[in-house]
């Protein structure tokens, strides 16, 4: 069965594991804050409000550092552990494992803790009479020096005392209004950021403090409040200095909710004044005359059993109590969510690289097959981008070939030069054979430039397709030099595949050129010529316009049987030397040099990129956070 301990104990737990991991809610967005899910009280406060004094009353003890300015300058996540009755106080810092601060209040500081006790669990160091007051002084200088800067690192301070009840509370730097001299120009700025990062949380609950003799409608607090939390659910709000508002006025409107109304109840709380506080008053004395004043007020005395700093704190401990018991659902659900997304992560940025020289050769293979994998699919349909080789082939090669200055070449003027150069000082005798295959032959060396142009275009789609797989290799990611060996083999490639490409569709062009197809000239329509002296016979004039123009008919229709032939093999030579070779044998070469590195070289090759390695780490970290709540939540007894 769940207890108020237990609970609350269990949101400390996890609360101390995000702060020693660096999850405190806030920066960037990188990662979900796991701080941020978790049910909190954050005290918020103008300077001089009282916050320290009602924070020291609910503890029951003096501790907070005192000054003028800024002296909360980190957050202060106060734990808060009930012990059994007539056991000794004690505090611990989660900077300071195993070592128990026994004095809260000294001037001097923690000594060597010489003396210390044996228990199961191991050895404590007992502190004295190094004070918790100047512990945390020390340990927020540490981080923002001696300067009044501030920090969002929070300082972990866990109290055990019987006269406590289970609580955690988060003590944020008063808000100001003016920067004094040594702080910042933006110091004002700064704080009211700092505490907004806490209190518009819909986890957080505000515990807004304003003093009564001084008008609640000025009251920063309740002024952050009404901006973060308008409904009121959140917040509850504290009254300080009642016994010093002027005679004959009293705060009974704001305290019955009157004149600002809250969904959560408010509490007066009278603090020690400042000459107590000279006189080390003891808080326990304190509270009691605390009790006393409620009790004898002729103006609070019908409110006396929903006043005083004790009554505050059992409040706050039960509605956290009932607001962690509400939320771990969620929070659970949310912890096992991020565990399976971060795992996934994990699983795509890759385990640390081992040292065996064997291990980090099988590494760099598992890369390469998974990047020669995904080429393939790109070529063979599984994601897009081998269609566009088709589509040279579909498109750009036939119309390359229809753009081709044929009918420039045999044109009637460029058919009877051609053909009569051809003849010479003798003219042909029967067909002009030599004109014929000089019109040919200059009509076949116009193919060169599509063929050579299909290759090209191929190659292009090719080099984008690795560039496109190298980008989508997950594995590929963590490994820049890697990448780029493998990028370069793989271009390498490809222009051998191209030239000997090359190589063969031009012989493709030149063996048209090396012998023609005789049958497609025998089946042509033979020119009349006129016999026997017939004057009504048509003649043919072997030297006339007709002649020529029949000439370049046939060559024509020669070169365009020819097309569409070209049109089928050029694509099959294409693909043959250029897509089959690269699915094939794309890093081939590679893989043989790589056989003959050694250990040194491989590692090389398996040089992480730095922005990753982070990456991994700080994944690593947050599932170690995640698993560790996880398993937290899970240590709990729960009711059904």
């Amino acid at each position: 069965m769940t207890t108020m301990e237990s609970l609350i104990g269990l949101v400390n737990r996890i609360q101390r594991a995000c702060t020693v991991l660096g999850d405190y809610g806030g920066g960037d967005n990188t990662f979900s804050s796991l701080w941020e899910a978790l049910p909190s009280v954050a005290v918020v406060g103008g300077q001089s409000s009282g916050k320290s004094s009602v924070l020291e009353s609910i503890v029951g003890r003096d501790f907070l550092p005192r000054g003028s300015g800024i002296v909360t300058r980190r957050p202060l996540v106060l734990q808060l552990h009930k012990t059994d009755e007539g056991s000794q106080e004690y505090a611990e810092f989660l900077h300071l494992p195993k070592r128990r601060f026994t004095d809260f209040v000294a001037d001097s500081g923690c000594m060597d803790c010489s003396s210390s006790v044996n228990f199961e669990f191991g050895t404590y160091f007992f502190c004295g009479p190094g004070a918790v007051r100047n512990e945390i002084q020390e340990e927020t200088d540490r981080i923002t020096g001696k300067t009044k800067q501030i920090s969002p690192v929070p300082i972990h301070l866990s109290i055990y005392s019987p006269n406590v009840v289970n609580l955690t509370l988060i003590d944020l730097p008063g808000l100001t209004k003016v920067a004094i001299e040594g702080q910042p120009e933006t110091i004002v700025d700064d704080i009211e950021t700092m505490v907004r990062s806490y209190v518009e949380k819909p986890n957080c609950i505000i515990l807004a403090i304003s003093p009564a003799n001084q008008d609640i409608a000025t009251s920063d607090a309740m002024k952050l409040a009404r901006e973060v939390d308008p409904s009121g659910d959140r917040t509850f709000g504290v009254l300080t200095k009642l016994d010093l508002m002027d005679k004959g006025t009293n705060a009974l409107d704001v305290l019955e909710g009157r004149s600002y109304r809250l969904q959560q109840p408010w509490v007066g709380i009278v603090n020690r004044s400042q000459a107590d506080i000279n006189k080390n008053v003891d808080m326990i004395v304190a509270r009691r005359k605390e009790r006393e004043y409620f009790a004898t007020s002729p103006d609070y005395g019908h409110l006396a059993s929903k006043m005083g700093s004790e009554y505050l704190a059992k409040l706050l401990s039960q509605h956290l109590e009932s607001v962690i018991r509400s939320r771990i659902p969620s929070i659970t659900s949310s912890i096992n969510k991020t565990i399976d997304e971060l795992e996934s992560e994990m699983d795509h940025l890759g385990r640390p690289i081992a040292l065996d020289a064997g291990a980090q050769l099988y590494t760099v293979l598992e890369v390469c097959r998974a990047f020669e994998r995904i080429f393939k699919e790109h070529l063979d349909g599984g994601r897009p981008g081998g269609d566009r080789i088709y589509g040279v082939f579909d498109n750009q090669l036939p119309a390359a070939l229809k753009k081709l200055p044929f009918d420039r070449h045999l044109s009637l003027q460029n058919v009877r030069r051609v053909v009569s150069e051809a003849d010479g000082y003798q003219p042909h005798l029967i067909a002009p054979e030599q004109g014929y295959r000089r019109l040919i032959e200059g009509a076949l060396n116009y193919f060169r430039g599509p063929a050579e142009a299909s290759v090209d275009a191929v190659n292009f789609v090719l080099k984008e397709l690795v560039r496109k797989s190298i980008g989508e290799t997950q594995e590929l990611k963590r490994f820049p030099t890697l990448q780029a060996d493998i990028a370069a083999a793989a271009n390498e490639a490809l222009e051998r595949f191209r030239d000997e490409s090359k190589k063969t569709v031009v012989r493709l062009v030149d063996m048209e050129s090396s012998y023609l197809t005789v049958d497609f000239f025998r089946k042509l329509p033979q020119e009349v010529e006129n016999k026997g002296g017939n004057p009504q016979a048509p003649v043919t004039d072997r030297y006339g316009e007709g002649h020529f123009r029949r000439i370049g008919s046939n060559v024509s229709s020669y070169i365009g049987m020819v097309s569409d032939t070209l049109k089928n093999t050029i694509p099959k030579a294409v693909v043959f030397c250029q897509v089959k070779e690269a699915k094939q044998s794309l890093l081939t070469r590679f893989y043989t040099q790589l056989g003959k590195k050694e250990g040194k070289q491989l590692l090389q090759l398996l040089d992480e990129d730095p922005a990753l390695m982070e990456r991994r780490q700080q994944c690593a970290k947050r599932l170690e956070l995640y698993k560790a709540a996880r398993d937290e939540i899970d240590s709990v007894s729960w009711t059904r």
